[in-house]
């Protein structure tokens, strides 16, 4: 009844002062309170509230909402449920309590029942805490609250590592990097005096990356003089000498009978995974490991005159063959081609003797490739003569060659033999005497002493730049042997340096001719023949080719050596300068660098007062830089020799400390434009460079 009368009036019930005592009809007063908590249904799980059983003195007051605890499974039961099941929660609470059941409004109200009715948590299954519900509300939250905790743990971890992994990625980036290229920046710059410096012809010099660090080291003809038993005794001794480029040390060195001619390096052997390198002298021919200098094999040949040519496999074993000239100094025996195993060493076939008509200084011998496949060797002596490879073989061997490439013949140069004769194809053969023939390809002058395939392919197909009478220089299409252009100077002391002033795709010449105390250094285009660029230096009494350097924007870099720039003034007579005069004066030879983008002005890297003999260019793609290799000749105090030093130069650090040098006004280039030290300065600082 109570429950009854309690739903409908809709009145909440109240607790009365003594626990357990509970009269719904004295709560009638409390209308805002309990509509206040109609709006939240405390649903009881197991008869319970969310205080659970309450203790002595622990029962809610009527306003107290903070003491609510919600049951923690049934919040999501509906109304409709609850009045189902209220005739079994009206026989439920009378088994308990032996008293009514509270109202359906006083359950909404928020109002629980006592300890005292409803006896001990402990008694009704419940935890830890003052009752079961409690305890198990209490600990579910602790684990569940641990468990959130452990996964925002986690989730931070998840983000954090990887954040911090990148950042010192970043700071190894920013910081270590930069560190270790400086320092191999500063390995990179060294000198070191190897031998005695003399006689008419440069000491050899190739590169290769003979100890696998990826740097290019250095390989060197030495002659040093050694005191015999007796004080006057003197002897000379001969070696060649690898030097590492990082840090000047000396990793082999081979005792020889005779002075080095030449040195060649890239020659892959089936047997040998290290590169082999060619050690060639006046009668003999040695290959050696490169890593290691050892003496793999060896020929002995009179008279050798040139460097080996890298002809396609011969004899079917996988290892390309060798060529090279010699030339007796009897002038009653001929010029002769001699075939080479490149795996073992021994001679193919007998040397092939050739009664060259001229005189002069002996021109190749080079290969080349025909656009139709056929190979053919260009050489001769003050002229330039072809002769296919096959007749080379046919005359070496007395038989037909067995290999598919070496019977091709082209028919148009076949075309073109010479009436008197039935082998030669005459490639020049005019009255002025040929000084120089070389393939117009950048990076041969740099490259020349390669025995490696890729690049030996390259140079085999391109026209040539032919230099001839001592001042004229012209470029050959090999196509049809006709020349495209020429182009006549004053006396030419070098062979030029081949790279891209302009834009045009087409490789330029880089020249340098002297005369009257002044050199004159030029640029010529190689697609017409008109000069460029132009401009002179006080001569520097040294005759040694320019570089020329492939850079990443496409454009070349030009190293030259010369003395002080001539700035000719407007109007003014250029003054010329008496061998004598000059020759009283010191001199101090200075390294130029020449950039097409400012052609008018320079940056000076060094200055020295050695005389440098020869010099090459290696590339360290690592660090986009190259070093400049010299060669050069130093006077030494109590001494009536000079001593022979190498030294290395990165360009990059040259450039850091390089000073810019300002050319005269009437400069042909002057349409550039006039730019301030530091605008140039800066520019040069910013090149990286790159192989060719």
């Amino acid at each position: 009844m109570a429950a009854a009368l309690s739903r409908a009036l809709k009145l909440p019930g109240k607790k009365g002062s003594e626990l357990g005592e509970y009269d719904p009809l004295t709560q009638a007063d409390s209308d805002d309170e309990s509509e206040e908590d109609d709006l939240v249904l405390n649903y009881p799980r197991n008869g319970l509230g969310r205080d659970g059983c309450l203790a002595p003195g622990s029962s809610k007051t009527r306003n107290g909402r903070s003491g609510r605890l919600i049951g923690a499974t049934d919040r999501a039961q509906d109304d409709d449920e609850e009045e189902e099941e209220d005739d079994d929660d009206d026989q439920w609470t009378a088994q308990v309590t032996g008293k009514p059941r509270r109202s359906r409004g006083n359950l909404k109200g928020g109002q629980y029942w006592s300890r005292g009715e409803l006896g001990d948590g402990e008694d009704r299954g419940g935890g830890a805490g003052p009752s079961g519900a409690a305890g198990l509300g209490s600990h579910s939250s602790e684990a569940e609250e641990k468990r959130r905790r452990a996964k925002n743990t986690i989730r931070s971890a998840f983000f954090l590592v990887p954040l911090v992994c990148a950042m010192l990625i970043v700071l190894l980036c920013a910081f270590l990097v930069p560190c270790q290229k400086a320092e191999l920046e500063k390995k990179l710059q060294w000198e070191r005096a190897l031998g005695d410096a003399g006689g008419v012809t440069p000491p050899a010099l190739a590169l290769w990356d003979v100890d696998g660090d990826s740097v290019e080291d250095v390989l060197l003809g030495v002659t040093e003089w050694t005191n015999g038993t007796h004080a006057t005794q003197r002897s000379k001794v001969y070696s060649a000498v690898a030097v590492c480029a990082v840090s000047g040390r000396v990793l082999w060195r081979e005792v020889l009978n005779e002075p080095v001619m030449y040195l060649q390096c890239g020659l892959q052997l089936n047997t040998q995974p290290s590169p082999v390198c060619l050690i060639i002298g006046k009668s003999n021919l040695m290959a050696v490991n490169g890593a290691t200098g050892r003496k793999l094999w060896s020929v002995a040949l009179r008279n050798i005159e040139s460097q080996a040519v890298l002809l396609p496999d011969l004899q079917g074993d996988s290892v390309p063959d060798l060529l090279l000239a010699t030339l007796p100094a009897d002038e009653t025996l001929d010029l002769s081609l001699t075939l080479i195993s490149g795996q073992t060493g021994k001679k193919i076939g007998h040397p092939v003797p050739f009664n060259l008509r001229g005189q002069g200084k002996l021109i190749g011998p080079l290969l080349h490739e025909t656009q139709h496949g056929a190979y053919y060797i260009l050489f001769g002596l003050g002229n330039v003569q072809a002769i296919s490879l096959q007749d080379i073989y046919v005359r070496a061997l007395d038989k037909m060659p067995e290999t598919r490439f070496v019977l091709r013949k082209d028919l148009r140069w076949e075309n073109m033999k010479n009436a008197s004769s039935s082998s030669f194809i005459s490639i020049y053969s005019g009255s002025e005497r040929v000084e120089f023939l070389l393939p117009l390809v950048a990076g041969f002058g740099n490259n020349r002493n390669s025995l490696d395939a890729v690049s030996s392919l390259n140079w085999t197909r391109s026209d040539w730049v032919l230099f001839y009478g001592a001042r004229t220089l012209s470029v050959l299409r090999q196509r049809d042997l006709h020349k495209q252009w020429t182009f006549s100077n004053a006396s030419i002391h070098s062979e030029p340096a081949l790279g891209h002033f302009n834009s045009d795709g087409v490789l330029d010449l880089f020249v340098q001719h002297s005369a009257n105390g002044i050199m004159t250094a030029l640029i010529v285009s190689g697609a017409s023949g008109t000069p460029l660029w132009k401009a002179e230096f006080v001569c520097p009494r040294l005759v040694l080719e320019a570089s020329a350097i492939s850079t990443s924007t496409g454009q070349s870099v030009f190293l030259f050596w010369a003395s002080e720039p001539i700035r000719a003034q407007r109007n003014v007579p250029r003054m010329t300068m008496a061998p004598g005069v000059a020759a009283a004066e010191p001199l101090i030879r200075k390294l130029f660098l020449l950039h097409p983008a400012h052609p008018a002005a320079l940056l000076q890297l060094s200055s020295t007062t050695d005389t440098a003999v020869t010099s090459a260019v290696s590339y360290l793609e690592y660090l986009k830089d190259a070093t400049y290799i010299t060669v050069s000749s130093r006077p030494t105090t109590g001494s009536e020799t000079s001593a022979q030093v190498v030294e290395s130069t990165s360009l990059k650090a040259a450039i850091k400390t390089g000073q810019i040098v300002q050319l005269g006004e009437n400069q042909e280039t002057e349409a550039a434009g006039k730019v301030t030290a530091h605008e140039v300065n800066a520019f040069f600082r910013r090149l990286s460079f790159k192989p060719q």
